[in-house]
């Protein structure tokens, strides 16, 4: 690959990811601080993403793979977006923020593909080249979060105006991108899309449980990507989204680790281990504080790498192996739909109906109270369904070399 198409595709990422970055873990606090939501609008503008990585694989499957460049889609949609965001802005109902926000989604939700496609497509080895583009993306989600947090901006609209300013870049320069010509393959049938295709591997008990685990553990996953931020503010924490870059942090340096755990220790073992490690953290999470006992609050937020990598990332390296080269496409399809789809679909309404449960108000002076040790337990326990039912039914141990 040239030294130039590699920068090109770098900043790619950056952008991207500085986009998603910008807004997606602070827009809870936004909404209920701001907005003045409740648990449930907070949860439904969560949910908003799913919605949209449910209809993204029929978009990029059926239109921007067969009749249009890559690159000049990922162009229009991010300068759609960008004029989304711009009406988003200027609202202050949650009601009406829920359909710009869902808009907005449908927007961006296919770049991820888009940005893959369009990598890929320049590359001789992806399993080589691919990781060091694609840091771009993590690096620069810890710079957009480090500066939200350093200018306290994560309750205020400015996250939405950065995100606006920065899909423009991105639309502009995505014209400019290595051209990405749509596949001469015909048309593609729902089952490649939806990735039913991969239904076969269904046969085998152990990726059926792995692909029920998988979606039931995303249930967990939503209540961190739509709470952990104001819970972490009402703790106490200060410079909440700077501390919150370490979780990203700590995803480079436990990525880097897969490759020897998975021959060192085999999937079984390093998916439990994923699993124990989101238990621990929501229980990090509901009892830590901010002036007291910060610490446990860092153990929450530094787990993130394990619970991430060690489950999601190793589990898309099983799904690879399990499924082999001829619907190897459809089983990562299958994968993604069930868990940024269906499964943080669900959590994320669910979280939200969890927090209105757990939410007060202080008849003295009309503060709105939230009960987090509670809201954090209920993750912990859906994790510890999950854990167990995983241990017992889950008998694939393979060691990766």
């Amino acid at each position: 690959m040239r030294t130039i198409t590699k920068v090109q595709l770098m900043a790619m990422m950056f952008l991207m990811f500085f986009t998603w970055g910008a807004w997606y873990g602070q827009m809870g606090k936004y909404l209920f601080t701001g907005l003045h939501a409740s648990g449930d609008q907070i949860g439904n503008a969560y949910a908003t993403f799913s919605i949209a990585s449910i209809i993204a694989p029929f978009f990029v499957g059926m239109i921007a793979d067969r009749f249009f460049a890559a690159q000049k889609v990922m162009g229009v949609l991010n300068l759609l977006g960008a004029v989304i965001l711009y009406f988003l802005i200027q609202t202050d109902n949650p009601d009406t923020f829920f359909w710009y926000i869902l808009a907005y989604t449908m927007t961006f939700a296919p770049n991820l593909a888009l940005s893959s496609s369009i990598a890929m497509n320049q590359m001789r080895n992806p399993e080589k080249e691919f990781p060091s583009i694609r840091v771009l993306g993590t690096i620069a989600w810890i710079i957009v979060t480090n500066i939200i947090g350093f200018y306290t901006l994560g309750d205020k609209v400015t996250i939405f105006q950065i995100s606006m300013v920065t899909s423009i870049i991105l639309g502009v320069f995505a014209f400019f991108l290595p051209n990405t010509p749509p596949k001469a393959t015909g048309k593609a049938s729902i089952g490649e899309i939806l990735g039913t295709d991969a239904f076969v591997l269904f046969k085998d008990r152990s990726f059926l449980i792995f692909f029920i685990s998988s979606v039931l553990v995303c249930i967990p996953l939503s209540f961190y990507y739509a709470h952990a931020n104001l819970s972490l503010t009402e703790s106490n924490m200060t410079n909440v989204e700077n501390k919150m870059s370490l979780g990203q942090v700590s995803e480079v340096f436990f990525m880097l680790l897969i490759p020897f755990a998975l021959s060192k220790f085999g999937i079984k073992k390093m998916l439990i281990v994923g699993l124990v490690a989101w238990i621990i953290r929501f229980i990090c999470f509901g009892y830590g504080d901010g002036i007291s006992s910060e610490w446990i609050l860092y153990i929450a937020i530094v787990l993130h790498g394990v619970c991430y990598d060690f489950f999601f990332v190793t589990g898309q390296i099983y799904t690879d192996n399990k499924a082999g080269d001829k619907i190897k496409n459809s089983a990562q399809g299958l994968i993604t739909l069930a868990t940024y789809g269906i499964g943080m679909g669900i959590g994320s309404k669910i979280s939200g109906i969890v927090l209105d449960k757990y939410t007060t108000i202080d008849a003295a002076t009309q503060a709105t109270i939230h009960n987090w040790t509670s809201v954090w337990m209920v993750p912990a326990g859906i994790a510890a369904v999950v854990l167990v039912l995983f241990v017992i039914f889950f008998h694939d141990n393979k060691k990766t070399a």
